[in-house]
């Protein structure tokens, strides 16, 4: 046990002290940090003056429909033989500027909207970069044929893998837990502070950033075991890219359901459950609405739901099969 985590240490050393992992971390920290500023810019609220400005014009808008309203009452609803037509039209017509300065004019900064906007965003980029980071970590290893030295120091195979691939996981797990949860902690400040920061909606916000984490830990994984079964980086990044590609387009034209596309999967990861559009979800014929037995039309919802659950399980059992192949091929061949 001591030799194995003294090997750990020396896996991690090279893991961090490796040039393109150091860049593409500090593209991890940096690609959050300009989504979080445009966000936080473009969910600024109006200024006094702005809001003003706002409440005039929208004051200017009711008087003028006021005016047609008075003007023509019948196509508000309003009979003729209203005894003041004027009034009918001033309960009509909402005097209530709050949804135009709210709501009308710019985007409130909201946790709950942000987790399937920006959230998804941080959340991919984190998971394409870390999984770079644990293919360049591997892949320089057969380059520059240092495995047969480490080898030569360690040469009970398992041992090596296994300290890598922990080395590649942990290090992108804590690395994207980290970031995650500043970017979710910044944003929930922000809407704290502008009063938009509703119950519950931080402890979600962070929540999904943790399982965001556990994706691109899984990203970081794929990438090594790839690279340990391809023994290099440029196949294992071709391999990826095909079939992200190729695999979502082959699997529309033989009619497979959106159930099996992994990104369908990876947003349920991500999420904690999605849905996806299915002909098996719609109704099968006309419906009578409750109430109106003339009315056929249905309203049913033709989305079936991927659980948390269901996604683990089915991208699982890929890293799952992908690490045992790479495990078998680094213990059984050859190694230049």
């Amino acid at each position: 046990m001591k030799a194995f985590l003294q090997l750990l240490r020396v896996e991690l050393r090279r893991y961090l002290r490796r040039r393109a992992v150091q860049l593409l971390m500090a593209a991890c920290v940096a690609v959050p940090l300009v989504i979080g500023v445009v966000t936080i810019l473009d969910t600024e609220p109006p200024s006094d003056t702005e809001i003003a400005l706002i409440e005039d014009e929208a004051k200017a808008n009711r008087q003028a429909e006021l005016d047609y309203c008075t003007e023509n009452p019948a196509d508000y609803g309003i009979g003729s033989t209203e005894d003041d037509v004027a009034a009918a039209c001033e309960r009509l017509i909402s005097d209530n500027f709050d949804d135009y300065t709210e709501y009308g004019y710019y985007d409130t900064l909201r946790l709950d909207d942000q987790q399937n906007d920006s959230g998804v965003a941080v959340a991919s980029f984190l998971a394409i970069l870390l999984l770079l980071a644990g293919t360049t970590f591997t892949g320089h290893d057969w380059n520059s044929g240092s495995v047969s030295n480490q080898l030569l120091f360690e040469p009970r195979r398992a041992r090596v893998w296994a300290a890598k691939a922990l080395v590649v996981t942990g290090g992108a797990l804590v690395a994207a837990a980290v970031i995650m949860s500043a970017y979710w902690a910044v944003l929930g400040l922000v809407a704290h502070s502008r009063d938009t920061l509703a119950t519950g909606d931080l402890l979600d916000a962070l929540q999904m950033g943790w399982r965001s984490a556990g994706v691109a830990a899984a990203a970081a994984l794929l990438g090594f075991v790839l690279t340990m079964l391809f023994r290099s980086t440029v196949a294992t990044i071709g391999v990826l890219l095909g079939a992200s590609v190729a695999g979502s387009l082959l699997l529309a034209a033989i009619g497979v359901s959106e159930r099996w596309n992994p990104a369908v999967n990876l947003l349920a990861l991500i999420d904690n459950g999605t849905t996806y559009y299915s002909e098996d979800a719609c109704p099968t014929g006309p419906e009578v609405i409750e109430g109106d037995p003339d009315e056929t039309y249905s309203y049913d919802s033709c989305e079936l739901e991927v659980t948390f659950s269901d996604a683990s399980l089915y991208l699982g059992s890929f890293l799952l099969v992908g690490g045992v192949a790479s495990f078998v091929s680094f213990r059984r061949r050859d190694v230049p």
